[in-house]
């Protein structure tokens, strides 16, 4: 996925090794008893979800009342209109329009189309708030649906922008082109494996229905000589040094995490006449676990 956008100036960040908690305001320990694929709206794909292996580290439940805006402490807006690096026609915004608790545990970014036209949305991010090397990364999400509508869980090593993508690397943990409901897409950019040249795979819905129709849990486990991306604890996907062909490994820092959702561009093409908005991706929790 080509996401190149530019960032504001950036604090020191919040390192929190493997295996370690910092006793600091910016990454806030959560109870340690809470499972993998645990509390939220029921999912069948979900059901059989075993407790986690390691401890919890960190998590946003999106606990609150309706229409709050997500946790200041764990998120970040980024705004703007100036199509992302991907040919995007979305305006990200910080308006409770676009980003707001449902006051069912659940974070919601909307997608939608203006009067004018238009569409915004909101892009999330834990920049300078919650950063992690290593570890069991994951979320409980639906996804919207549409031609041109382009929802992701991804991250971006902590060293960007001061170092520039893609040297700073990229992990998609899920991505979907809204076109292809019953495909979802993990994949990593680097130096030399960059934009549509990223290397990953793809998973298809294992009943062959949309992914778009329930909650699922969309993960990686990352460790310093792998990562492996899973759907409700299906891996489908492992990656190593020695799969990127002698080009370089760029998976050994601090990464941050994004929540979004795109609308247009290179890879999704353009919203049609059958796309409708308003267009929602429902976030039932974010993890963070040793592994």
């Amino acid at each position: 996925m080509q996401h190149r956008r530019s960032h504001p100036a950036r604090r020191v960040p919040v390192l929190v090794a493997a295996g370690a908690v910092a006793a600091t305001a910016a990454l806030t320990l959560t109870a340690l008893t809470v499972p993998r694929g645990g509390a939220g709206p029921a999912s069948s794909d979900n059901a059989d979800l075993t407790a986690a292996s390691g401890a919890l580290v960190w998590s946003d439940e999106f606990d609150g009342p309706a229409g709050a805006a997500p946790d200041p402490a764990n998120w970040n807006h980024e705004t703007g209109d100036h199509g992302w690096g991907n040919g995007e026609l979305q305006n990200y915004t910080d308006s409770r329009e676009n980003s707001a608790l449902d006051g069912n545990g659940n974070l919601v970014i909307t997608a939608r189309q203006e009067a004018d036209g238009g569409y915004t949305s909101a892009r999330l991010t834990t920049q300078d708030k919650v950063e992690q090397a290593y570890g069991r990364f994951e979320a409980r999400i639906r996804i919207p649906t549409g031609q041109g509508v382009w929802p992701a869980f991804w991250m971006l090593g902590d060293n960007f922008p001061e170092t520039p993508w893609p040297d700073s690397g990229e992990i998609d943990i899920m991505e979907n082109v809204g076109h292809e409901p019953g495909t979802v897409h993990g994949t990593v950019h680097g130096p030399g494996y960059s934009g549509a040249n990223g290397i990953g795979a793809s998973y298809g819905h294992p009943r062959g229905g949309a992914f778009t129709d329930d909650f699922h849990v969309y993960a990686v486990e990352w460790t310093p000589d792998s990562i492996t991306w899973s759907v409700d604890d299906v891996p489908f996907n492992t990656l190593t040094p020695a799969d990127l062909g002698g080009r370089t490994w760029v998976y050994d820092h601090a990464f941050f995490m994004i929540l979004n959702v795109a609308v247009g561009g290179a890879w999704p093409g353009y919203p049609d006449e059958t796309t409708r908005f308003p267009q929602q991706m429902v976030v039932d929790y974010v993890r963070i676990y040793d592994l």
